[in-house]
């Protein structure tokens, strides 16, 4: 048993005492909001592999040949095939493509803080070996080093009863305590993902290591958050979201207010933002990053049907049926259109969104119909459903400095879906793709391949950019600033890659 702080996200603190949650690869138990509730263990490493050279394989398969000729064999093989690694590497080698807006002026305010941001002006280096977009995502996702990093959790109460998990990056030396207007950022995992997850135990570590204070938005039922109501999370609901950022907004007024999500995070993010925009509220961030976002779900989803990437999709289901498999008496007696008992045989997301999502959701969902952004209406169908959750369709109305990250050999969110166009309409939004990449992968870059990834550095720096440079695209003042960084305005005129989409 262990104390949790429940905060309804009226602001105000409940302590109850529930079954501490376990997360997986134990990376966090529940504790009071004051003290480290997390002790990040490192994935335990891979068996070390029996030595075996290709003489033995040899000849246990009954190869007629003496050692001293096939020893050389085997090390001139391993070499040609680590010498082709490198050249193909080698070979796509590039500085990452800066799609610009196609306002002028906007054009300038970005290139100016990209030009900020050093991460972004080196050459995209793939690592041998990894340069297919398939193998980049597994190894990313496999065999990268969990960092050690310690989260305070906070349990939120939201406005229809539900309950997220917030995850607050720790600070063990209270004389390096963050003062109250330091940026803050939210962090949005990918589906099924959390705060245990390496890619997002990096950006936050990276974050406080600037200065920021980074908490994680665990959707309902992830990284073993409570799960209190019959409802989950979606690619269309943006009620959760609104919430934790008007929560963050009234703790830290002050600060400046960041966002970043991954995959399906990014299109909730995206989302919001466009949201927030049509609505003609003010804007909700200071700026906020977009990576590896699906932006299309029908076309998104479509790929998945393609050759390998079904093993992604079977994996995806397996990571939703596990969550649900643990909050299974939350459904029963539900009535309505819910399919919970199909949910054990779900073998696609497409399934398992037919039996559970979209009765959630709906077309409605996060456009101010009710406090918590439901209006009670469900989708018809998963097509339906798919058309009218992507993030693309919120791009033109996001308000606020937006950059997206995409890896052009991304296999879950494949660049068939980035929406080129919309992007370089909108003054507020700038894309930049890399080469490779995969899926939450990007193992290249100063501490690659297995620690932080590229992106890390490059969310960072640009952020701190936009806040260095908040007067915005817009202001006369980020005008008369070119003058003082005439070098920031030579890198942009003869850099090959910053161009308008």
């Amino acid at each position: 048993q262990c104390a949790v702080v429940f905060t309804h996200s009226s602001g105000a603190s409940m302590h109850m005492h529930q079954q501490a949650y376990r997360r997986p690869l134990q990376t966090a138990q529940t504790s009071v909001l004051s003290r480290p509730c997390v002790q990040a263990s490192r994935r335990s490493q891979l068996s070390a592999v029996s030595s075996v050279t290709s003489a033995d394989l040899l000849v246990g398969m009954g190869a007629k040949a003496s050692l001293p000729t096939i020893l050389p064999m085997g090390v001139a093989g391993a070499g040609v095939i680590v010498a082709a690694a490198t050249l193909d590497a080698w070979s796509r080698r590039e500085l990452p493509k800066v799609h610009l807006p196609d306002d002028a002026t906007a054009a300038a305010w970005h290139a100016r803080v990209i030009n900020s941001c050093p991460s972004l002006l080196k050459q995209y280096e793939p690592v041998p070996f990894l340069t297919n977009g398939h193998v980049e995502t597994i190894y990313g996702a496999r065999m990268r080093h969990h960092p050690d990093i310690a989260y305070d959790r906070e349990c939120m109460i939201m406005e229809d009863g539900g309950t997220v998990a917030l995850d607050w990056k720790t600070v063990a030396d209270q004389a390096q305590a963050l003062p109250l207007d330091a940026p803050v950022l939210i962090l949005l995992p990918g589906l099924t993902g959390g705060s245990h997850d390496s890619y997002v135990m990096y950006a936050a570590k990276r974050a406080a290591s600037r200065g920021m204070r980074a908490v994680v938005f665990n959707g309902r039922g992830t990284a073993d958050s409570p799960v209190t109501t019959p409802q989950y999370y979606s690619a269309s609901f943006t009620g959760d979201m609104r919430e934790v950022v008007g929560l963050v907004k009234k703790r830290f007024p002050k600060a400046h207010h960041l966002a970043a999500g991954w995959s399906l995070g990014a299109n909730i993010l995206v989302r919001y933002l466009g949201e927030e925009g049509l609505a003609g509220r003010d804007p909700p961030l200071t700026a906020a990053v977009s990576l590896c976002n699906p932006f299309d779900l029908t076309i998104s989803n479509a790929n998945f049907a393609i050759g390998f990437n079904r093993i992604y999709d079977l994996n995806l289901a397996n990571g939703l049926k596990k969550i649900h498999a643990k909050h299974a008496g939350v459904w029963e007696g539900v009535g309505g259109k819910f399919k919970a008992d199909e949910v054990p045989t779900c073998k696609t997301i497409r399934q398992f969104d037919a039996a559970i999502t979209i009765n959630n959701f709906g077309p409605g969902d996060g456009r101010g119909a009710g406090q918590n952004g439901r209006t009670g209406d469900s989708w018809p169908d998963v097509d339906a459903y798919y058309a009218g959750s992507s993030s693309a369709l919120s791009i033109p109305h996001v308000r606020v400095p937006l950059l997206c990250l995409s890896a052009l050999d991304d296999p879950i969110a494949p660049k068939e879906a980035i929406p080129y166009q919309a992007l370089s309409a909108n003054p507020l939004t700038a894309l930049i793709t890399t080469p490779c990449g995969g899926h939450l992968g990007w193992c290249s870059g100063d501490d690659g391949p297995r620690h932080h990834p590229w992106s890390d550095p490059c969310m960072i720096e640009w952020l701190e950019g936009v806040v260095n440079n908040v007067a915005g695209p817009f202001d006369q003042q980020s005008k008369a600033s070119d003058s003082k960084h005439p070098d920031h305005r030579v890198a942009v005129a003869a850099s090959a890659t910053l161009h308008r989409s």
